[in-house]
């Protein structure tokens, strides 16, 4: 009797990331051309409890390297780790279509889940890192990480202009939860004059300070105006929900003094837009080397791995070390921002 094909399932999980479709396309073409078959599953672990689970070919991955977002939708499913009920019915679909691999393509969260999928179900999983907070420590980048930094640049750039033209101090939230990666590589790609990061874990006050610092440094150059770049991740720690863009922009405004100069700051938001748009070609390039790497694990037999980048080489690495790993942002961009803002 000819031998089953090998079939294995991809879901996209979480927060979306620029790169996602380009991961599943690099899946499916990869999976394909060694002979295997190729199963999408809708909107995450959702659609694994649902089975909401369709067969892909080439065809289906056609047209969609360039596309922001996930083809397959994406979703959060937190009963999956507490519910015992929908995770067996998870494991049955997975049955059902006799799926024998699954890509998961997520964050943290998403690799936790893949992680207990794997021990439970004894189906072989992979775990791609998609996500923009570039938060997991075992890879030096994540999908969708340097499109959002090209997103948060280029709206910062455009504040730069109005903010030059009136005089003024911009204070601008960028994403990436309890990490400081996407607002030190904005920072530093639009040349801010300050930069603040929930790793550093201090105080409203001794941030003020540091912004009230770095401002006089600026203006006392001859500089008209400002741009302070601040991570979401600061306003999110224990006693420090007060401490936003809004609240630092009003504070300059009622301290002028403090500063040495006129100060007419205003809070900006980027907010969701960071998720979106077209991938940059670093994230493309990452999507279809991680995704190839992926399937040959898979094709290989090999499970309970996730998929990274180090110093330009593809590895794997154990998903129960790669999520209980600490991430640590960079001392020495910290250090670099720090002397390209005097």
């Amino acid at each position: 009797m000819e031998k089953a094909k090998k079939r294995i399932g991809i879901l996209t999980s979480g927060g979306d990331a620029p790169g996602m479709n380009a991961a599943v396309r690099a899946v499916v073409r990869s999976a394909l051309y060694h002979g295997m078959e190729v199963y999408g599953i809708r909107d995450g672990f959702v659609g694994l409890k649902s089975d909401d689970v369709s067969p892909l070919d080439a065809g289906s991955v056609g047209d969609i390297i360039h596309r922001g977002g996930t083809i397959l939708g994406t979703a959060r499913l937190p009963e999956f780790a507490t519910d015992e009920n929908v995770r067996q019915e998870c494991y049955a679909t997975l049955k059902k279509h006799r799926i024998d691999g699954l890509v998961v393509c997520g964050g943290d969260g998403s690799f936790r889940g893949a992680n207990v999928l794997q021990h439970e179900s004894g189906v072989n999983a992979i775990g791609l890192p998609g996500t923009i907070d570039n938060d997991l420590a075992y890879t030096d980048y994540t999908i969708g990480f340097d499109t959002a930094i090209n997103t948060c640049m280029e709206n910062i750039n455009k504040l730069r202009d109005t903010m030059a033209s009136h005089g003024r101090v911009s204070v601008v939230e960028v994403m990436g939860r309890d990490c400081g990666d996407l607002a030190v590589y904005a920072g530093i790609a639009a040349g801010s004059d300050a930069i603040l990061l929930p790793e550093m874990r201090w105080n409203d006050q001794k941030w003020l300070r540091y912004i009230v610092t770095k401002l006089s440094q600026s203006f006392g150059r001859g500089k008209k105006y400002g741009i302070i770049v601040m991570a979401e991740g600061i306003h999110m720690q224990p006693g420090m929900g007060h401490f936003t863009v809004d609240y630092i922009a009003s504070w300059l405004n009622h301290n002028q003094g403090s500063v040495g100069h006129k100060v007419d700051a205003r809070g900006s938001v980027i907010g969701h837009v960071q998720r979106g748009g077209s991938p940059s070609s670093a994230d493309r390039i990452l999507a279809a080397r991680m995704g190839e790497c992926a399937v040959d694990a898979l094709r290989e037999g090999k499970s309970n791995l996730c998929v990274g980048i180090r110093n330009n080489k593809i590895i794997t690495v154990d998903i129960t070390k790669a999520v209980s790993m600490k991430k640590k942002v960079s001392k020495h961009l910290i250090s670099l921002a720090d002397i390209l803002s005097h």
